[in-house]
C-alpha cells in the first residue's frame, strides 16, 4: 500500500504552538495549487508500479481550499497515478470552515474522511492557543458532520496550561458524545521559535506541566478504551475498522509521496523533503525542477526508524523482522538493550514482538531512543 500526502501551506492565523510550514497570506494560493498539480505530474514515475490507496490533504489548513480546488487536485492524482477502487481520502479541516452547506458539499465529493482540528471545547483553551474557531463552532460542525460522514476523526490537545484534569475529562466526554469513531490526541509541546515558547519565556503563560500531561494521557487512554476505542498508536485511538490507513502506513514503513512545500516522502530506503518556502517551491516547479533534499538511510538508520515507529503502535517491534531485515547482530543488540526496560516493566515481549506496557507508553519515544543503534 502506498499513499500521497498533499501539503496545503495556508492558514487564517497562526496557532501559538504550531511550527509547521504555512503562510497566513493567500496571495499565492492559485499559483501554489497549479504547482501542486505540476509536481504530481513530474513525480508520477516514482509510483509507476504502485497503487495509491490513501490520499491525505494536510497543512496548514486544507479546508481553506474551495471544493472545486480540492476536486482539481484529486483529479490530478487520478490523472497521473493508479488509484485503488476504494481509496481513503482525508481532508484536515478546521471547524470554522465547516458550515452546514460546506459539509454537505464535501460529502458528495470523493473525500470520505474528515480530520477535524477541534483541540478543545473550552473557549479559554482556544484563545490561549489562538485557534481560529470558537467552542460553539467546534460543537456545531461535529453535529452536522456526523450526519453526512461516517469516517470522522477529531483532534484534542492535553497538557494545556491552566486546564485542570476535570476540564480535560469534560473535553473527552464531549468528544465521545458525538459518536466519532476516531480520536487523535497530542500533548501540547513547546516548540522553539513559536509564540507559545515566547509567552512562556516572558511569563505570560505558565509552562507545560509534564506530570499533569502524563496524568491526562492516562485519563484519555482509560476513558477511550472503556468506550470501545483501540489505542493502536501512541497518539491515536480508533474503533474497529476506523484506524487511519494513511497514518498506519507511515508507522508500518510503507512508501508515501509528499507533495507541496515542506512535504516529506519515503520509499523505504530514502527520505526526501521539499523546500520549505512557497515562492521558491512555485518558481522551481514552474521550471520543471524539484527542490527536494534527499537522505539515503543506512541500515542502522532503517533499524532505528523501525524501532521508533514500531514501539509507538500496538503491533510493536518484531524480532523476526529485525533479524530478517537487519541481521542477527541487530536482533541480539535489541534483546540486550531492552532488558533494562523489561525489568522496569516499561517493555514486554509477546509472541515474538517487543511492545510497550501501559506504564511505558507516555515514555515511548525516550525508550525507543535508548534502543537505537549507534554506528
Amino acid at each position: 500500500m502506498s499513499g500521497i500526502y498533499i501539503h496545503i501551506p495556508f492558514c487564517k492565523q497562526a496557532c501559538h504552538y504550531c511550527d509547521f510550514h504555512f503562510s497566513t497570506s493567500l496571495k499565492k494560493k492559485d499559483e501554489l495549487i497549479n504547482a501542486l498539480c505540476q509536481e504530481l505530474e513530474l513525480r508520477k514515475g516514482e509510483f509507476k508500479n504502485t497503487v495509491v490507496e490513501t490520499l491525505y490533504f494536510g497543512g496548514g489548513t486544507p479546508s481553506l481550499l474551495t471544493n472545486d480546488e480540492l476536486q482539481f487536485l484529486i483529479d490530478s492524482v487520478y490523472k497521473s497515478y493508479k488509484v485503488s477502487d476504494y481509496p481513503e481520502i482525508t481532508l484536515e479541516a478546521n471547524p470554522d470552515d465547516l458550515s452546514k452547506e460546506r459539509i454537505i458539499a464535501l460529502s458528495k465529493s470523493p473525500i470520505n474522511r474528515l480530520s477535524i482540528g477541534i483541540q478543545s471545547f473550552f473557549e479559554a483553551d482556544l484563545k490561549l492557543m489562538n485557534r481560529a474557531h470558537n467552542a460553539n463552532e467546534a460543537k456545531s460542525c461535529l453535529e452536522e458532520a456526523t450526519k453526512h460522514f461516517d469516517n470522522i476523526s477529531l483532534d484534542l490537545i492535553y497538557g494545556i496550561p491552566g486546564a485542570s484534569n476535570v476540564q480535560w475529562l469534560a473535553n473527552i466526554e464531549m468528544a465521545l458524545s458525538f459518536g466519532v469513531p476516531h480520536i487523535s490526541s497530542y500533548a501540547l509541546t513547546v516548540e522553539p521559535k513559536t509564540a507559545l515558547a515566547s509567552f512562556i519565556k516572558k511569563g505570560i503563560i505558565d509552562n507545560v506541566d509534564d506530570e499533569q500531561a502524563h496524568e491526562q494521557f492516562h485519563m484519555l487512554k482509560d476513558k477511550l478504551e472503556a468506550s470501545g476505542f483501540v489505542h493502536y498508536e501512541l497518539s491515536n485511538f480508533g474503533k474497529d475498522g476506523y484506524f487511519s490507513k494513511n497514518n498506519s502506513a507511515y508507522w508500518q514503513g510503507k512508501s508515501y509521496l509528499g507533495i507541496g512545500p515542506s512535504a516529506h516522502s519515503f520509499n523505504g530506503k530514502q527520505r526526501g523533503w521539499n523546500v520549505k518556502n512557497n515562492s521558491k517551491y512555485i518558481n522551481a516547479i514552474a521550471q520543471h525542477e524539484l527542490l527536494i533534499e534527499i537522505e539515503t538511510l543506512t541500515q542502522t538508520d532503517q533499524y532505528n526508524e523501525y524501532i521508533m515507529t514500531g514501539l509507538r503502535t500496538i503491533w510493536g517491534v518484531s524480532f523476526r523482522k529485525v533479524e530478517e531485515d537487519f541481521g542477527l547482530v541487530f536482533k541480539d543488540y535489541l534483546i540486550e538493550q531492552s532488558e533494562v526496560f523489561i525489568n522496569q516493566q516499561l517493555l514486554y515481549i509477546d509472541d515474538g514482538h517487543l511492545r510497550v506496557t501501559k506504564k511505558g507508553q507516555f515514555l515511548c519515544d525516550g525508550i525507543a531512543s535508548e534502543l537505537f543503534k549507534i554506528n
